[in-house]
């Protein structure tokens, strides 16, 4: 994946994959919060809406990506995901910090700041 294919600054995530994931967070030009999702998975729905308004209130400085555990295994597993929703937050190609599980955007947002800070 390219940087032209990163999204505008719209209500877009990035769907990463097997193929890409490696790369793209290698050669990312700010942090990216990843969330590993099933499509199975009642928190993983609810916790796309707030990942959605952080990617567009935060688009200057942070890339929001997703990756389907189902349909990428092999980074799932690279990733050391046990459990859906997991969100990984990675700074310049490393993991940075990762959490377990759906929070209100709020919560999301203040541990955001607390990892960027």
């Amino acid at each position: 994946m390219s940087r032209t294919s990163l999204p505008a600054k719209e209500n877009t995530l990035v769907e990463l994959t097997d193929d890409c994931f490696a790369d793209f967070i290698a050669s990312a030009d700010r942090p990216v919060l990843v969330e590993f999702w099933a499509p199975w998975c009642g928190p993983c729905k609810m916790l796309y809406p707030v990942l959605a308004r952080i990617a567009v209130e935060r688009a200057d400085s942070l890339i929001v990506a997703r990756v389907d555990n189902d349909a990428n295994p092999f980074t799932a597993r690279s990733a050391a995901v046990l459990a859906v929703p997991t969100l990984q937050l990675y700074r310049g190609g490393e993991l940075h910090a990762s959490q377990i599980g759906a929070r209100p955007k709020l919560t999301l947002s203040n541990w955001l700041d607390e990892q960027l800070s």
